[in-house]
């Protein structure tokens, strides 16, 4: 019996490609969302001393303060994160700084109904209980979504991703010959990318974390490897990483050559 693989994160695109796609982080987005909030309060507070400022000059009257005071708050709680989310595409001040954006949970960009209804929820959520129903959401959600998210079909997506190895891996000349027998095909995107980021970042680690996370790793990905080489484990994550990249490689060339074939003229010219 295969492995299961977790797809939670994958998306379809229009012709059934299946795209990966990573949500932020609950602590990425609860300080993202703190930093809007922070920006939300800032502008009402202001509201606060221009207020006392008209009211002191006789512009506004006691009447027409209360009117206004109320449109401050609609202003700065739902007007302006519903403006900031449409006019941004869904990265707000907060969002930029943590990484994020919001997206419809199919992938697509989120629209005016989208920011229309976080930012109604979010006055409930967010401003009326200091951010707990929406903490409480976050935590239980798979996506960290709050309360509004939920409602809306949106969730945070991280927007910014590692950095790629700065040479292409190559393969040990010793798994040579595993190389060409190893199926290494069904390992999820996620964990190769584990790896990835793992190689790129063991030349700066302690001897015994370096071996550690390399043993763990090998453990995660031995499902997936078959038959699974007699090696050291960091160079048999580095084949895996090599056969991964031009198996892919292979295949998007054989890709290339198909559509020629189809169209008659040369693919990327």
């Amino acid at each position: 019996m295969s492995t299961p693989i977790d797809t939670s994160d994958e998306v379809l695109s229009g012709e059934a490609v299946a795209i990966d796609v990573q949500p932020i982080g609950f602590l990425l987005r609860a300080a993202g969302a703190a930093i809007d909030m922070v920006i939300g309060i800032v502008v009402f507070v202001a509201w606060i001393f221009l207020r006392l400022w008209l009211l002191d000059i006789g512009i506004l009257t006691p009447a027409t303060d209360a009117i206004a005071s109320v449109v401050a708050l609609v202003v700065s709680f739902v007007i302006l994160p519903m403006t900031v989310d449409v006019a941004t595409k869904g990265r707000s001040v907060g969002k930029f700084a943590v990484g994020g954006r919001i997206v419809r949970v199919d992938g697509g960009a989120a629209g005016f109904r989208h920011a229309f209804i976080r930012a109604l929820l979010g006055v409930l959520e967010i401003y009326m209980t200091l951010g707990g129903i929406a903490v409480l959401a976050g935590a239980l959600s798979s996506r960290s979504q709050r309360l509004g998210d939920m409602v809306a079909g949106t969730y945070s997506q991280r927007v910014r991703t590692p950095k790629l190895l700065s040479a292409p891996p190559v393969m040990p000349p010793g798994l040579l010959g595993w190389a060409q027998i190893a199926d290494v095909a069904r390992m999820p995107d996620r964990l190769a990318r584990r790896i990835t980021q793992f190689l790129q970042s063991a030349p700066n680690m302690v001897p015994a974390a370096r071996a550690r996370v390399a043993q763990q790793l090998l453990s995660d990905a031995a499902p997936f490897v078959s038959p699974m080489p007699a090696a050291p484990p960091e160079q048999v994550l580095l084949g895996i990483t090599a056969l991964r990249r031009e198996r892919e490689r292979r295949a998007l060339e054989n890709a290339d050559r198909r559509a020629e074939r189809l169209t008659g003229r040369r693919v990327g010219v």
